[in-house]
């Protein structure tokens, strides 16, 4: 038995429903949306709507049970638990929480599915040709990015696909985890250099230009929803053996050195990460090898960033490892704090670790693989055992639209601590050395479009409090390096624009002096320039040449 939800007048068509106790945990596909029972805070459960993004067996840690053997031989005592497991926990399912952000996103047990309450499915799609519901009433405009791409990942696999027809795949076989889907053709291996190239052609997708429109605060706001059937001509039918599924299962899992096709990121493929005396849960998806996928923990080296599947491995590693520190020039100390210069020609194999590391907590990274253009400035914590890394920002050795960052991540165990805004303040410390104005790299990530207001907004304030000249917008960005755009936008946020006598001014507004003496009563770090040793590098033509 299968009922519709009700729709709105003009709206797509209803998504059928089908009644809770009528169906079982085999009918549940990708796409549907279930009820799932969620742990709280406060140690209890709810049943969360959730949609589901993927499906698998349930993987099988081999370094796990060769340590439970291990145990077992060594004669422990420690009771064994007697749990008999349950026939739907042989399936787990990867889902995004309703109304959640994508971060939380998980992969849950077949078991906590509440299978008695109503499954939703799909919305069904409209038949080509034609237009229906909102879709039908956008102007039209350009494809989006990610089936621009997937157009260009279907092309070059069918260029390079074997001419063998494949078999019909059976019943279940759009699910990952169920039947067995027929093999995916061999795919043609492309310079990341071209893959770069192809990505800047393109239009930034939903996500990327929904952080970029927040950053515009002046823009209307006014955004399109493309239909694409109704305006661009279909493209033509792929070979039989592939299919947009198998292309985005062996995306997903072959440790891709680009994943810029918003689809594929969707699935996480890391569980949690050991760094030092720290475990963290992975955000997002990062291309590590295929066969690190899954672990319930990754063990990294705090050191050199080289990653292990089991903590015996990593043991063995840290007696032979002797670097105590990010493997490049100290440019900063103060109290613990350093900052290291490192090269990423010259430190191609830490510089790859960090990248994938900090992939997992980055949704909008896209490159990881090719690392020689940037420089990185990384930020450690000195004890007596080592520095210790706190976070990072990289940069570009030429940017042509004067970025000062590229890419800015402090760990998430380091995370309400402060070390964002000093890894901001640094970046803009380097800006003035240099003598140039500079603005991050966009768009930003929702956490650092966060640190960057609030960054803006103190250094402005404070200067507007400690001159008693007249400033103008030109003025301030030539004693802060900040772009007059990101000066401009952040005076609008902040409304201290105000009309008089014909001009506009800047004028502080006492909600504006209260709260800033509330952000300056808050003890935090700060970057001292007299304990900043550099100059910036010089690079010649050749030394520019990556490839």
């Amino acid at each position: 038995m299968v009922s519709t939800a009700p729709a709105n007048e003009g709206s797509q068509e209803p998504a059928p429903i089908t009644p809770g106790g009528t169906y079982n945990i085999q009918t549940v596909s990708v796409g549907c949306k279930i009820y799932i029972r969620r742990p709280t805070p406060d140690g209890g459960e709810e049943e969360r709507l959730a949609e589901i993004l993927s499906i698998r067996d349930k993987p099988i840690n081999p370094y796990a049970a060769i340590a439970a053997r291990r145990t077992k031989t060594r004669g422990s005592v420690k009771e064994e638990e007697d749990v008999t497991p349950r026939p739907e926990d042989k399936w787990e399912f990867f889902v995004h929480w309703d109304s959640f952000n994508k971060r939380l996103d998980d992969w849950v047990a077949g078991s906590r599915l509440v299978l008695s309450r109503d499954l939703e499915w799909p919305r069904p799609k409209p038949p080509p040709g034609k237009k229906s519901g909102i879709g039908a009433q956008k102007a039209p405009g350009k494809v989006p990015r990610t089936q621009s791409l997937l157009k260009k990942a279907t092309s070059n696999a069918a260029a390079a696909a074997s001419p063998t027809p494949a078999s019909t795949p059976g019943p279940g076989s759009g699910r990952a985890g169920f039947g067995s889907p027929s093999p995916a053709p061999s795919l043609k291996r492309k310079n990341p250099h071209d893959e770069q190239e192809e990505e800047e052609e393109e239009e930034p997708d939903d996500e990327d230009a929904d952080a970029e429109g927040e950053m515009d605060v002046d823009a209307e706001g006014e955004t399109f929803e493309l239909n694409v059937t109704g305006s661009t001509p279909e493209p033509p039918p792929p070979l039989s053996a592939f299919s947009k599924e198998q292309e985005i299962e062996k995306l997903r899992t072959s440790g891709s050195m680009t994943q810029s096709i918003s689809e594929i990121a969707r699935v996480k493929n890391l569980n949690r990460l050991q760094i030092g005396k720290h475990e963290v849960e992975s955000w997002y998806f990062s291309p590590y090898p295929k066969e690190y996928a899954h672990l319930p923990v990754l063990y990294i080296c705090e050191f050199c960033l080289s990653f292990f599947p089991s903590p015996m491995m990593l043991s063995r590693h840290r007696q032979r490892c002797t670097l105590l520190h990010p493997p490049g020039n100290e440019i900063y100390r103060h109290e613990d704090i350093s900052f290291f210069e490192l090269d990423g020609k010259r430190q191609l194999t830490w510089c790859r670790n960090l990248s994938l590391l900090s992939k997992c907590f980055l949704d909008h990274k896209t490159l990881y693989y090719d690392v020689t253009p940037f420089m990185y400035y990384v930020m450690a914590q000195r004890d007596s055992t080592g520095c210790h890394l706190i976070g990072y920002f990289s940069k570009e050795k030429e940017s042509a639209e004067n970025y000062n960052v590229a890419c800015i991540l402090t760990l998430p165990q380091h995370q309400r601590h402060g070390y964002g805004k000093i890894l901001i303040e640094f970046s803009y410390e380097l800006s003035k050395k240099e003598g140039k104005l500079g603005s991050p790299e966009k768009p930003l990530s929702d956490l650092g479009l966060l640190g960057y207001r609030a960054y803006w907004a103190e250094v402005i304030v404070e200067l507007l409090i400690n001159t008693t000249d007249e400033l103008s917008i030109d003025d301030i960005a030539q004693k802060t390096s900040i772009t007059h755009a990101d000066i401009m936008n952040t005076c609008t946020t902040l409304q201290l624009f105000k009309h008089y006598k014909g001009q506009h001014i800047i004028c502080l507004s006492d909600a504006v002096l209260e709260k800033h003496e509330k952000v300056r009563n808050k003890r935090r770090r700060r970057i001292y320039p007299e304990h900043l040793i550099w100059k910036p590098p010089v690079f010649t033509r050749d030394q520019l040449r990556f490839y």
